[in-house]
């Protein structure tokens, strides 16, 4: 499958390396930027062409895939010209912004027999699996709360390093939108249809920018269960991200995308006190269940290594191609996530709890 990127920034330079460690089962033929140095720079350390025209790049046919890796908020008008050009279609992180953007790309695509997917690697993390797993088994029982936590720094040199960087137009949003996604993705993720968000977001730490770089919410989800959201870039000098999930017969944590604490239940006839749950901890014995990690799991993304952070992801994209079969993370999936985000925003905006079903952008 040949392959174009588009967007030649930091993320452009991962797709980039992402798409040639998997030759030749995937092949990197263009690379596309609106700054012709840019295009020209990452074209020159894979060997393949540079352009600065998207439309161009559309209109090929020895293109089967592209890759967007544009400003978040220009993401939608590219994928859905892309779905309609006969393209199959990877975007990075989040969707869009805006969420009737976001239901563009989702109309498009369901007219297509294209294959699109969001970029969200984490799901593919083992962590990630096991939990999902015993949610979705009921190993937990009564799913009753559950946190995500993003305590990250990010200093006033990184929101000056572009003129699109913490805004509204095309960052979307700060702390919660750009970097706090991934755990947010994985509540949603986790615990379903995201019903009713109250949420307070801030500027505490930085200056020159729009958005929020701290914010915490409380949300309310269709199974009845509540969640608390907090996300920060003001965590000097940061920390790691991590999802709680409780429920009445068992709790896991995930602690930078590995899981640390997992319990489920043996049997009804099993109680601990309180203060004993940290002698039961099954991570060990259920890992073992799973295995090892498959190549590119969690891995970092790092010149030379045969793998990336989304090594994994990219892999089911080809796969799903091939089977005819919808990816693992689906335009479906990335809206819901990116509905909870929207819905934090607007309840910070409004200082009022906001219904998810109701907003419209």
């Amino acid at each position: 499958m040949r392959f174009g990127i588009i967007g030649c920034g930091v993320i452009g330079a991962l797709h980039a390396q992402t798409v040639d460690s998997l030759a030749p089962r995937a092949e990197l033929a263009v690379v596309v930027d609106a700054i012709e140095e840019r295009a020209t720079e990452l074209a020159a350390k894979f060997d393949v062409e540079a352009s600065t025209s998207v439309d161009a790049l559309l209109a090929r046919d020895d293109i089967d895939a592209v890759t967007i890796c544009t400003p978040s908020g220009a993401h939608s008008d590219v994928a859905v010209a892309a779905i309609e050009a006969g393209k199959h279609v990877i975007i990075e992180k989040p969707l869009d912004i805006r969420l009737d953007a976001a239901r563009r790309v989702l109309e498009a695509e369901k007219k297509s027999d294209r294959t699109v997917m969001v970029v969200s690697q984490h799901r593919y993390d083992v962590a990630s699996r096991i939990v999902n797993d015993a949610l979705q088994g009921g190993k937990f029982g009564r799913v009753t709360s559950a946190n995500a936590i993003m305590p990250w720094w990010r200093s006033q040199g990184y929101y000056d390093s572009g003129d699109w960087r913490g805004t509204w137009a095309l960052d979307g949003g700060g702390a919660l939108m750009n970097q706090g996604i991934h755990t947010i993705d994985l509540l949603a993720w986790f615990m379903g249809e995201p019903v009713e968000v109250t949420a307070y977001a801030e500027r505490l730490a930085h200056e020159r920018i729009e958005v929020e770089d701290t914010a915490v919410a409380i949300v309310r989800f269709a199974s009845g269960a509540l969640g608390v959201v907090h996300g920060t870039t003001a965590a000097y000098p940061g920390g790691a991200t991590r999802v709680h999930v409780h429920g009445d017969r068992g709790s896991a944590i995930i602690d930078h995308n590995k899981l640390v604490y997992y319990h489920a239940a043996e049997g009804d006839g099993e109680e601990y006190a309180y203060g004993a749950g940290g002698k039961a901890n099954q991570v060990e014995a259920i890992l073992e269940e799973y295995g090892p990690p498959e190549e590119g799991d969690g891995m970092p993304a790092v010149a030379g290594l045969s793998t990336t952070s989304h090594t994994t992801q990219f892999k089911d994209f080809l796969s799903a191609v091939e089977e005819g079969r919808p990816p693992f993370v689906t335009v479906e999936a990335a809206t819901n996530t990116l509905a909870l985000i929207r819905a934090i925003y607007e309840s910070a905006r409004t200082q009022q709890p906001v219904k998810v079903k109701e907003l419209t952008s």
